[in-house]
């Protein structure tokens, strides 16, 4: 599952990078350790043009009695999405961006689980393909935008990692995923491929990530294996 990732530019270089003319976020932070629950940026198009705002990562379906569902929500197999109650229509109607510039994993080894951090080798920004819906709350009184991040099976990088992770889509498949008059599942197939192994590498990072609480630059900072941040 994708869990934890990084997003740590600005919002001008989201703005550029996704050809966003204006939004109503008012103001992004770099974020060192983004976590289930919390508002995340992501990109839709309208069908004229890209717009950046704010999903609450965990999707809610429509017709959930409870919000809680949210908390089941926060990855949708790409294999079986087509299928599942909650993520079928979205993956229709209403895909979405989730930029990052890295995102974690934990690795098992002999000492434990090790957190690991996956970036592009050039450190450039990356989508990664995403669900979006809109919950209403039973009394009328609340609506909650949310999202799902997609998944598929690991590259060579990845598997001695973990047995799934985050589709990452190429930049001129972009439009595509965003495109709303693609409603055939069957068309997005091609895009649920794992990224190319040789694009990524993967370092390991201090236990720190593993607390919501740690959201400073020190999350991503390569150490040595135990915890040791290497001295460069």
């Amino acid at each position: 599952m994708c869990g934890r990732y990084t997003i740590t530019v600005s919002l001008e270089e989201l703005m550029i990078r996704y050809m966003i003319g204006e939004t109503k976020v008012p103001y992004h932070r770099p974020k060192y350790n983004v976590a289930p629950g919390q508002q995340v940026l992501a990109i839709i198009n309208d069908g004229q043009r890209n717009r950046l705002g704010e999903l609450q990562w965990g999707l809610i379906p429509p017709w959930a009695d409870d919000p809680k569902i949210g908390n089941k929500m926060l990855n949708a197999r790409s294999e079986t999405a087509a299928e599942k109650p909650a993520f079928k229509t979205p993956l229709r109607r209403k895909r979405c961006l989730i930029p990052a510039d890295g995102f974690y994993e934990w690795k098992k080894t002999d000492g434990g689980k090790q957190p690991m951090r996956i970036v592009r080798k050039d450190r450039s920004i990356f989508s990664m393909a995403g669900l979006y819906e809109s919950w209403l709350a039973p009394d009328g009184t609340t609506t909650v935008s949310t999202c799902t991040i997609m998944t598929t099976s690991p590259n060579e990088l990845m598997a001695p990692i973990h047995d799934r992770m985050p589709v990452i889509l190429r930049a001129e498949d972009e439009p595509f995923w965003l495109d709303r008059t693609v409603q055939d599942p069957q068309a997005l197939q091609r895009l649920f491929l794992p990224y190319t192994a040789e694009e990524l590498e993967a370092y390991p990072v201090s236990s720190a990530v593993g607390s919501v609480k740690n959201d400073t630059a020190e999350c991503i900072e390569p150490v040595t294996p135990g915890g040791q941040l290497h001295l460069w």
